[in-house]
């Protein structure tokens, strides 16, 4: 599998935590140093991947048995060797989010290692 198809699935990994408010999936796609940051209306938030999981699995009923529409759109990936960037869209409880994915390959496995998130505004 390329690595662009790896970065992909661990994309979607990434999105399903959140869509199926999973926390184990989140630990699968994030790297256990990454953090995830960015501004909401009330400021920024930093949080760990423990934190991001326990914020992620404490959204119940989630949005896909809320039955919410999916929407994940990964808009670049640009990798450099063992690094990769990636840019994708999606919508979370109620906003459209643009989130800038750092990623790093470790022992053959792409997991995020960084998280920058900005809200576009409310969910389309």
């Amino acid at each position: 599998m390329s690595d662009e198809q790896q970065i992909k699935e661990t994309v979607q990994t990434y999105f399903d935590c959140m869509y199926e408010s999973n926390a184990e999936k989140t630990h699968a796609a994030f790297h256990p140093n990454a953090k995830i940051t960015g501004y909401l209306e009330d400021g920024l938030h930093e949080m760990s991947v423990v934190e991001f999981a326990g914020f992620v699995s404490s959204q119940q009923p989630s949005a896909k048995e809320k039955g919410e529409a999916a929407r994940l759109d990964i808009i670049s990936i640009d990798i450099a060797g063992d690094t990769a960037i990636t840019r994708v869209r999606d919508d979370y409880l109620g906003m459209t989010f643009l989130d800038t994915l750092s990623l790093l390959r470790v022992e053959g496995q792409w997991s995020i290692y960084n998280k920058l998130f900005h809200v576009e505004g409310p969910a389309g």
